[in-house]
């Protein structure tokens, strides 16, 4: 091994060690891409177009809720808790920003988006001080949460039960598109931001005597985005519409779920909060006795992931240009903990990734839509979505096992 180079050392340990974590069952994403892959192909068989440019688009917009929301219940999963009142507090954040725009209070776009975002944090601020001041279970907090948000929520949007979004910008959140060149860009921009992000990872762990993947890998990973952002923009910039009323461009929406995916994984991997949650998912009492202040974390975990609800709420309201009381936030909150789980997040804490939500996201958009092409009822989907989710978790339990068997 004298003559070999460090990036040869460097890239084969990493080979080892990764089949070594394959065997024990930690596979990582691999099981969902291949999950996605498979679903596709079936799908694809069964109807050409699951495929076509203007499905790929839609699936994508249609999982955008359950991928912003189930960004903000990975940290949570991450401390071995669980927000259940998640799909409600998007719902009021939804609320709060529309009821600011309609007419007759007509506040400007961005404060009211601002305020759909605050009223959120301030709930995931009291469930988390409950958690953490008074010890009481996160699931019978964020249960009596999902109730009590859910009647608040009634409350505001009054008799009338439904509000249309009276702000075209908000509106166009998930149903505006970008220009060709604007999508070229904000594309650029993001895989440019991540190919910094990560080389700037690799870089410190060297600088830290720590062991980083080889370059060739990294500039892999950085390649492979390269090439699923020229694809998207492509696809997006295709006419999807019918012949008297074309559609192309990027939906806003893509670029956003995309920015809150760089930055919370900014805030997981290279500032200390993110550490500090991992931390205490792994072994609470060891990260308390090296200094942790576990309340602190654990309710800034809940108000994080309390503000992205409310910024997936905004956008669920902006897709269906208004807000009503049938919104239905006990059943988008188990489909984000479905994203999650699924997308390769454990349930026992220590183990995840905003990534995995965007995954688990298109997964279950994936069966959903495909589902819906077939013409194959809303029963049989819930099923099938169910059968994926049983699937993951069983993963994650026989992975844990295995972890504790070889302690």
């Amino acid at each position: 091994m004298v003559g070999a180079t460090t990036e040869d050392q460097s890239f084969a340990s990493y080979l080892s060690r990764t089949w070594a974590k394959i065997k024990a069952g930690e596979s990582g994403v691999l099981p969902v891409l291949l999950g996605f892959v498979l679903i596709s192909l079936i799908f694809q068989l069964q109807n050409p177009k699951f495929l076509s440019p203007g499905n790929v688009v839609n699936l994508l917009v249609q999982g955008s809720v359950f991928m912003m929301i189930g960004m903000g219940q990975v940290f949570v999963l991450l401390l071995g808790e669980i927000d259940l009142s998640l799909g409600f507090v998007a719902g009021i954040g939804a609320t709060v920003a529309t009821l600011l725009v309609a007419p007759g209070t007509d506040w400007p776009w961005w404060a009211a988006v601002v305020a759909g975002l605050a009223v959120p944090a301030v709930l995931g601020i009291f469930q988390g001080s409950l958690i953490t001041r008074l010890k009481l279970p996160s699931f019978v907090v964020t249960l009596a949460g999902l109730l009590g948000f859910n009647g608040l929520m009634i409350q505001l949007l009054g008799a009338g039960g439904t509000i249309p979004v009276a702000s075209d910008t908000i509106n166009n959140f998930a149903n505006g598109t970008l220009s060709p060149l604007m999508g070229w860009l904000m594309t650029g921009a993001v895989v440019l931001v991540f190919a910094i992000m990560t080389f700037r990872k690799d870089a410190k762990r060297r600088q830290s005597g720590l062991v980083a993947p080889p370059m060739g890998l990294t500039i892999a990973k950085i390649a492979a985005a390269v090439i699923a952002g020229i694809v998207l923009v492509t696809i997006s910039n295709m006419n999807r519409g019918v012949a008297r009323f074309p559609l192309s461009g990027m939906p806003w929406v893509i670029p956003i779920v995309f920015a809150v995916l760089l930055a919370w994984s900014f805030l997981l991997g290279r500032l200390k909060f993110g550490r500090y949650v991992l931390a205490i998912g792994g072994n609470a009492e060891a990260a308390r006795r090296a200094g942790i202040n576990l309340r602190l974390i654990r309710t800034a975990a809940f108000t994080l992931a309390a503000t992205t609800a409310g910024l997936g709420g905004i956008i669920y309201a902006s897709r269906l240009r208004s807000i009503s009381t049938s919104f239905d936030g006990g059943t988008i909150v188990l489909y984000v903990v479905a994203t999650a789980v699924i997308g390769g997040t454990s349930l026992f804490g220590g183990r995840g990734h905003p990534i995995h939500a965007i995954l688990g996201g298109v997964v279950i958009a994936a069966i959903v839509n495909g589902m819906a092409l077939l013409g194959l009822p809303a029963a049989v989907q819930l099923m099938a979505t169910a059968a994926v989710l049983l699937a993951s978790i069983t993963v994650d339990v026989v992975v844990r096992r295995r972890g504790e068997t070889t302690r």
